[in-house]
């Protein structure tokens, strides 16, 4: 059966701040892991005030250090941001203060506008164009250092830290491929390549140290709640955030409102269709119906499933709705 995930992306919630977010996030991993969520990622944005992991790595400490079993990682990390360096020592630091349960996913847009990434002293000539590369890199310090060696990750050296792909167009796909990785795909927000993304990671996969045949996580938004009303509210969250972010205008997460698509122009109407069309939203028998098609169509390995839902109570009833009905489907299978 499919494996479901928690793609966490730390909400700052309007009239809240970063403190109590990230509490938020300490709290829903460790239901996460007692209903048996396989993993817990956390994913890199700077210069956004409704997310509080652009640190990301500092994040995935907190939550791992809070947590016992369920794996912790980023989703991801935007690797022309960085050295390859940098990464490998922060998550071989990571992967030795907490053995076997920490992931690296990698992806190479900036996670914010030109003139942020600017600000974070990246090489805006080269750091796309060098993903692979750099991504080679990176592993290689991963790796038992060789006699002679004079660059090496301390920590990092020898640790076995998975490399995950992440991408929401073609090209994360064709890396992955060829490099034999896991990939996982953007769906929940960027999810008009996805048919063909699927196709050339499976049909172009070399098989590698790390995985001998292609695994595919792909995320998917699932607002849950008791009934599909309460559901739909909910997701207004995400819809005005999404509106706000689009034209310009991010900001903290907003609470729901009542009928928000009814006065929506048509273009936004027309990007929220597109956007977010990978979402289940809906009662607990609307969300095992759900993610099941999802499922079939897609033949997902895992699913990375995220909320964006602005009271932190309804956030953790959600996630808990999704495991019944995964379950249920698991029983059923």
């Amino acid at each position: 059966m499919t494996a479901l995930s928690v793609l966490d992306l730390s909400p700052i919630v309007e009239g809240s701040d970063a403190s109590q977010s990230l509490a938020n996030s300490l709290d829903l991993a460790r239901h996460a892991e007692r209903l048996g969520y396989k993993r817990y990622w956390l994913a890199e944005h700077h210069n956004m005030p409704g997310i509080a992991s652009a640190a990301t790595a500092v994040v995935i400490a907190h939550v791992a250090g809070g947590t016992k079993t369920i794996r912790v990682g980023a989703g991801g990390i935007m690797l022309p941001n960085h050295s390859p360096l940098v990464i490998a020592e922060q998550f071989g630091t990571l992967a030795a203060l907490h053995p076997g349960r920490i992931d690296l996913g990698l992806g190479r847009a900036p996670g914010t506008d030109m003139g942020t990434a600017r600000a974070l002293r990246r090489n805006l000539e080269a750091g796309v164009d060098n993903f692979p590369q750099d991504v080679v890199e990176l592993m290689g310090y991963f790796q038992p250092a060789e006699e002679g060696q004079r660059i090496r990750a301390v920590p990092g050296e020898g640790q076995n830290v998975p490399v995950w792909i992440l991408g929401s167009s073609l090209y994360g796909a064709q890396l992955a491929a060829m490099l034999g990785l896991p990939y996982a795909f953007a769906s929940h927000f960027a999810p008009a390549e996805l048919d063909h993304a699927l196709d050339i990671y499976r049909s172009r996969f070399q098989p590698s140290e790390q995985l001998d045949k292609p695994h595919v996580m792909l995320g998917l938004n699932v607002i849950a709640a008791p009934t599909d009303a309460e559901a739909g509210l909910l997701f207004t969250s995400l819809q005005q955030a999404f509106v706000n972010l689009r034209t310009g205008k991010p900001g903290r997460l907003p609470p729901p409102v009542e009928d928000y698509d009814r006065d929506l122009d048509p273009m936004a109407k027309t990007m929220l269709g597109q956007a977010l069309s990978c979402a289940v939203v809906g009662s607990p028998e609307t969300v095992r119906r759900g993610i099941d098609a999802f499922v079939r169509r897609t033949g997902a390995d895992e699913l990375m499933v995220t909320a964006q839902i602005f009271d932190h109570a309804a956030r953790v009833r959600s996630f808990e709705i999704l495991a019944e009905a995964h379950k249920s489907l698991s029983q059923a299978a």
